[in-house]
């Protein structure tokens, strides 16, 4: 089955720590639809929606993931399936035209006050240069406001994935 991450599970790390059958396919472009951080997270920060617009000048770029049924589970439940996210199926393409589909989650519980933490913008940035993203997509994402975790224990150990990485 076919997962399209568009957030934070950008980051292959990260992916592959949730769900070890996960297998990167490539960049892919979900047209009519705005990557917005008002989905109100369980930690009382703001997470990552795919926002249906409709609109033809909206996409949001993201990593096709392929993994095994088994594991879809294991994904639900560190997404929060049924707790502020729904899945749905959705149509892709690359840039040069390759369709394909997958599931995504969405947002179902918004609060447009919200703003992401830094280590979770640094995930979604980690794994979008990984996947050679469009740069200027990249620098939205940078650009957007942030907060600081007060649970540095979280904090620290949201960072210590790339960390582990360099050592």
């Amino acid at each position: 089955m076919n997962y399209f991450a568009y957030g934070s599970n950008m980051s292959l790390l990260r992916m592959q720590k949730r769900v070890p059958s996960a297998k990167a396919l490539g960049v892919y472009i979900l047209a009519g639809h705005l990557l917005k951080f008002h989905k109100a997270g369980m930690d009382g920060s703001g997470k990552g929606d795919a926002y249906f617009t409709g609109l033809k000048t909206d996409s949001v770029f993201g990593v096709l993931y392929s993994m095994q049924y088994r594991d879809k589970s294991l994904l639900d439940d560190a997404e929060g399936l049924g707790y502020g996210y729904a899945e749905k199926k959705v149509q892709l393409k690359t840039r040069t035209g390759e369709k394909a589909t997958g599931f995504l989650y969405y947002a179902t519980t918004i609060d447009n006050t919200l703003h992401p933490f830094s280590w979770y913008i640094e995930h979604i940035v980690v794994g979008a240069r990984a996947a050679a993203l469009p740069e200027p997509y990249v620098d939205k994402i940078c650009g957007v406001e942030t907060i600081e975790d007060e649970d540095r224990n979280r904090d620290h150990r949201e960072r210590s994935l790339y960390f582990e990485q360099i050592s």
